[in-house]
Parts: C-alpha cells; structure tokens; sequence
C-alpha cells in the first residue's frame, strides 16, 4: 500500500522504499501533496459525493495518517473507516483528532474486523505505487470488492509513470527520459512541508493496466479521468488553486482517477 509497501527492496542513500515503520509514517506525514490536494483529492471526493450520502460506509483503503480521511468524512458526511497495512500509520491516525470513527489494520491482505459487502464506496489514493507485482495489484482489487456490496462505486486515484521525470510543484515520477514498464521500480520525489524533499522508491503501473484487473477482480464500467488544473479551479482550495502557476501540470497533469463498480 501507499503507506506500507510489500517490497522491502535496496534503498540508495537518502532513499526510502516504504512507508513502513514510525521513521515511514512520520515521513508520510510531512508530505505537502499540492498538486493531490489540487488534481487528485477535490476530484476523488466530486465521484464519491455524486454516489454516496451522509452516513454512509466509506472505507479508505490505504488511509495513512488519516489525513484524506478526515476530509472525506467532513464533506461527505460519510462514516469513513480507514484501512491500512502500517500500525504505524493508524497510530498516526487515531491520534490525529481526526473526524474518521474506526481503523482497521490490513493483515495477510484482508482487512480485521469488516464484513463481506459493509461498504457503500471504498477510495483507494496512491496505494498501487507501492505494490510490487500485478498478482499483488490484483489481489489489493479483489480484497476492495469483498468489502464493496453489489453496485458499489469504487474510486481509484494513481499517478501516471507515462509522466516521467517532469517536475511539478510536489512530486516527480521517476527520471527524466526513462520509460517504466509494469511493475519497474522508480523514484517518486515527494516535497515535504518544510520545502525538502523525500525520495521514495515505487512501482510503475500503467493506468491502462487498471480496467483489466479491475474486471477480473469483479468490478465493471471502469471508467479513467484525468483531471486538469482548468477543472480544478472551481473545484479545489481556492487558495491552493489560485496561489501557484501550476505550469507542468497544466502542461501535462500527473494523476488519474479511475472509477469503477462493483459486479
């Protein structure tokens, strides 16, 4: 998952590989995330607010420090259970103050304590990057649809590796020129709040890879978007929105959110 990721591998100097342990969590939570905050999150909370209604069941696969959470469950009224494979992470998370109710740690790649079909959507932000092979991916999709009932929308956000080596305002995908294939390792160069960055080693998984599996997992009408700052404009923070020039993703947005529903 995003948060803790399955492939211990050989980080290089100043590199991480996971986002497992206190060192990975804190790590986590220092991350700025603008251009998430201005083309991925706005837009996975717009999907999820045109399928579900106040006090319904989102689970937030992959959830973190709780972060996202909390801001789905504040505007979408929902009741938000946060799932993540990291101790760590849901520590962060509990202790956070944040308006999520429950946490559920991921063990063996099911979730502790839900039930077949508790959920009336799932998010799912930024976890497959971290997942080391399409048998994992797959697996990750099929756990997400036990948790789904029938019907039940699914949205998935995930950067482009097709976006190699551009700079944008938080993050950059990989080295410039480099062509990644599925489940190639890359750098992800996230910037922290304190204007540092944090490298982090990652996987490349095509988004057209996405609907296939999706559909072998047991979902249908998986349907791809690539949001664009002209849309974000009307949609995310004002501030953040209006506050920075935004040039590469203008140029060509990152991120990919890709919605799909439960068979």
């Amino acid at each position: 998952m995003s948060n803790a990721s399955q492939d211990p591998g050989h980080p290089g100097p100043g590199e991480q590989t996971a986002w497992s342990g206190h060192e990975g969590a804190q790590a986590f939570a220092a991350v700025e995330a603008a251009t998430d905050w201005l083309l991925g999150y706005p837009f996975v909370f717009r999907e999820l607010s045109r399928r579900i209604g106040a006090g319904d069941v989102l689970v937030d696969y992959g959830c973190g420090p709780g972060k996202v959470a909390d801001q789905a469950a504040r505007r979408l009224g929902a009741r938000v259970l946060g799932v993540d494979t990291s101790p760590e992470m849901l520590a962060l998370a509990r202790g956070s103050g944040t308006a999520v109710a429950e946490y559920h740690l991921v063990e063996d790649g099911r979730v502790t304590g839900l039930p077949d079909g508790c959920a009336d959507a799932v998010m799912c932000n930024h976890v497959l990057a971290s997942v080391p092979t399409e048998e994992a991916v797959l697996a990750v999709f099929t756990e997400i649809r036990r948790l789904l009932r029938p019907g039940a929308p699914l949205v998935l956000l995930t950067t482009d590796p097709a976006c190699s080596g551009t700079e944008y305002a938080s993050l950059r995908i990989g080295e410039p020129g480099e062509v990644y294939g599925p489940g190639e390792e890359l750098t992800v160069r996230l910037r922290r709040t304190d204007g540092s960055w944090q490298e982090m080693r990652n996987h490349a998984w095509p988004v057209g890879l996405y609907p296939t599996l999706l559909e072998r997992a047991g979902f249908r009408d998986a349907v791809p978007q690539r949001p664009s700052v002209a849309e974000a404009l009307s949609l995310a923070d004002p501030d953040l929105a209006r506050g920075r020039p935004w040039s590469a993703e203008r140029e060509r947005p990152p991120l990919v959110i890709t919605t799909a529903s439960a068979a």
